[in-house]
């Protein structure tokens, strides 16, 4: 075992990722473990907020275009921006807000001074939708990242802050 991999064993206390996916060979560079398991814990968390948001019949993007149009406020949002602000990128801004729009929890209009600019806005319904799911939602994040302590929160927030500043 080579000096990486015998000082990741005797640190970790936690099942590590090599574990966790049956990885038989060693990872190529502590970069890949990383990778590994910003991606899996990625995929963890995700899964528990597509759990909450299952009642609601919505998906994590639709939640997230529906929290960017309540923070707009009754202003509204050109579709364009609400793409650049979402945290996941969706190619297919105008089918979300179609599915939603559907849903009746939000509108769309063609600005007069720009008709090629299309303003979105989260109806009275959407606003219900999210004021129903804040607590749940807020609930589940402290149940998935409470554990950790608020200095190991911060590091945490610093740290993949600090790795997506050279990703664009």
């Amino acid at each position: 075992m080579d000096n990486y991999r015998c000082n990741r064993y005797i640190k970790n206390m936690a099942k590590d990722i090599q574990t966790e996916i049956k990885q038989r060979k060693p990872f190529t560079c502590r970069e890949e473990e990383l990778f590994l398991n910003i991606l899996r814990s990625s995929d963890l968390l995700g899964r528990r907020i597509g759990e909450v948001l299952k009642s609601s019949e919505l998906s994590a993007t639709q939640y997230n275009v529906l929290r960017i149009l309540r923070g707009a406020g009754s202003e509204g949002m050109a579709c364009g921006e609400i793409g650049g602000r979402m945290v996941t990128r969706d190619p297919d801004i105008t089918r979300l807000l179609d599915r939603l729009e559907k849903r009746g929890l939000v509108t769309r209009s063609r600005e007069k001074d720009d008709r090629r600019v299309v303003t979105a806005r989260i109806t009275s319904t959407g606003l219900d939708l999210l004021k129903k799911l804040d607590d749940p939602v807020t609930q589940m994040h402290k149940a998935q990242l409470g554990h950790l302590e608020a200095k190991q929160q911060e590091t945490l927030i610093r740290l993949l802050e600090t790795a997506r500043e050279k990703l664009g």
